[in-house]
């Protein structure tokens, strides 16, 4: 890839993981004018939003069972086992319970969060990190391990990006982000499966939080 084309690239990975995080536009109205802007760079490209794994036409049952069930089970695993472990060695900070407090309002609150939470967490977030910031390091890291390089580099990010929610929060959203770019590949490149896993299990963390288990 050339030089210019590296730059352009690591620009626009670099628009959309910091300015979300600019506070220029609350409530998560940033979503609006960033998928804009993937939507620039795909056409620069030549690309679209299916050469980054989201269609419409693309889902199938399959892919949301799938998806489904490893959100159980991811959420089973962090807070039954890993959380447990890593808190005998590791005290992870206290983070602002502002959004639990929210949640646990009122039941319009919840089901508001609940909604955002498929719509930026389950589709944005995955169209943007696990479909387009992926393919673009793929693009640039050369050589046979471009693919489970921009895997980690990929990871590594949606955990950073994630970083007001405190080590904890981010320790998380790298991990269970590992899954998502997971069942990305797993489906052939298609995301709906790591939009239904992301978003299914926003949902499961809500409502344990509104029923007060978390």
């Amino acid at each position: 890839m050339k030089p210019l084309l590296i730059l352009f690239n690591l620009l626009a990975i670099a628009v959309v993981v910091v300015l979300p995080h600019l506070g220029l536009i609350p409530n998560f109205g940033y979503s609006i004018p960033i998928l804009f802007f993937v939507w620039l760079v795909l056409k620069h490209n030549g690309e679209k939003f299916s050469d980054i794994g989201f269609h419409l036409k693309s889902f199938h049952l399959r892919a949301a069972l799938i998806g489904s069930i490893a959100a159980v089970a991811i959420l089973s695993i962090m807070q039954l086992l890993v959380f447990p472990v890593l808190e005998q060695f590791i005290a992870f900070e206290s983070t602002d319970l502002g959004l639990y407090d929210f949640i646990k309002a009122s039941k319009a609150q919840y089901l508001l969060i609940v909604v955002m939470g498929w719509l930026i967490g389950g589709f944005y977030e995955e169209i943007v990190f696990h479909g387009f910031i992926f393919t673009r390091l793929e693009q640039m890291i050369p050589g046979k391990y471009a693919t489970a390089l921009g895997f980690v580099v990929s990871c590594i990010l949606f955990g950073v990006y994630h970083f007001q929610m405190g080590s904890g929060g981010a320790f998380n959203a790298l991990v269970v982000g590992g899954v998502y770019q997971g069942l990305f590949l797993y489906f052939k490149r298609n995301l709906w499966a790591s939009i239904i896993c992301h978003g299914v299990y926003n949902t499961l963390v809500m409502t344990l939080i509104y029923l007060g288990y978390l």
